[in-house]
């Protein structure tokens, strides 16, 4: 299937078109179960995130712009953060399930403790060079457990701006620590 005509559909399907949802289905299903697939490696959670997947579509295909990004990677964005979100909703409910798990084991030697404070030093240290959007970037991503959607959507930037913050933001990281 031709880029054109995925753009089409999902113009259609942002009219309202339940045809064209048809079609955008029947052509692009296979592929989005697929990247639902890879990150939560279960089939049953796959289907349902390539159906939730499908009801985002459906409900925001007016925000696809056309001639812009490929449309099937503006579709896979959107299996792909559908499935992270499944899968950190199934991690948060383990972390709980396990929690009194967690309080009976022993803690860390003075030693880890100290090896650890000496590491969170040098990594605050490091995330205090940045810039404070990117800071702030990283720190809503990678420790906060937010989406790039999100992030995109609290900064009010394009995703893409989003990923690119992150990707500098984690060398910078990286070339501090190795210093």
């Amino acid at each position: 299937m031709e880029r054109t005509d995925i753009e089409e559909m999902l113009a259609r399907v942002a009219m309202g078109d339940r045809a064209a949802f048809d079609g955008l289905y029947k052509a692009t299903s296979a592929k989005l179960f697929g990247v639902a697939l890879r990150v939560l490696n279960n089939q049953s959670a796959a289907e349902d995130a390539l159906q939730d997947t499908f009801i985002k579509i459906w409900h925001s295909a007016d925000r696809y712009a056309a001639g812009g990004h490929s449309p099937m990677s503006w579709l896979i964005t959107i299996a792909r953060n559908t499935a992270i979100d499944r899968l950190r909703r199934r991690r948060d409910t383990s972390d709980i399930e396990s929690h009194g798990e967690t309080l009976a084991a022993s803690g860390p030697s003075p030693e880890a403790q100290a090896i650890h404070a000496s590491e969170t030093a040098r990594i605050i240290a490091c995330m205090d060079e940045l810039p404070d959007d990117r800071r702030d970037a990283i720190s809503q991503v990678y420790l906060r457990g937010a989406s790039y959607a999100d992030c995109a959507q609290r900064f009010d930037k394009p995703l893409n701006t989003i990923r690119t913050w992150l990707r500098r933001g984690l060398e910078s990281l990286r070339e501090c620590l190795a210093r």
